[in-house]
């Protein structure tokens, strides 16, 4: 934040004071004293939650015609995703996928919440949810 502000960058400053905003509604949300320490895990769910905020109203101003706040909002993003670590290649989810796969037995898409819901936790937050759906997808075929 200091950084940003000797820099004069007041979309950096300003997306940064956001998210530290939301770190505190966070914090609060939970029943705790917004002075206190946000852990890890939280913070990444907080930060993930601001880039899609940031996806959804740049798409929804994209279809409403409003290039230039559909780009500020991609700018957001992009400064926001900086802070998240670095998702696993679409490989690395395959093999993960593949042996929860054969590890419960699934074989056709009724099951596929159940296959979703146990990568999803195997993986923690190392992988986007749609990246993980659209691979599920592609082996329940």
């Amino acid at each position: 934040m200091i950084a940003a502000m000797k820099a004069k960058d007041s979309l950096k400053v300003e997306t940064l004071r956001g998210l530290m905003a939301a770190f505190v509604n966070e914090l609060v949300a939970t029943k705790r004293k917004p002075a206190d320490e946000l852990p890890d895990e939280d913070a990444l769910g907080v930060i993930k939650r601001e880039v899609k905020k940031r996806k959804e109203a740049k798409d929804a101003f994209t279809k409403g015609s409003r290039a230039a706040l559909a780009e500020k909002e991609a700018k957001e993003q992009t400064i926001l995703e900086a802070y998240l670590p670095a998702s696993l290649p679409k490989e690395e989810i395959q093999k993960v996928v593949l042996a929860k796969k054969i590890e419960l037995g699934v074989a056709n898409k009724k099951d596929m919440g159940r296959l979703m819901g146990a990568v999803m936790k195997e993986l923690g937050g190392t992988a986007d949810g749609v990246d993980v759906k659209r691979v599920v997808e592609e082996l329940l075929r």
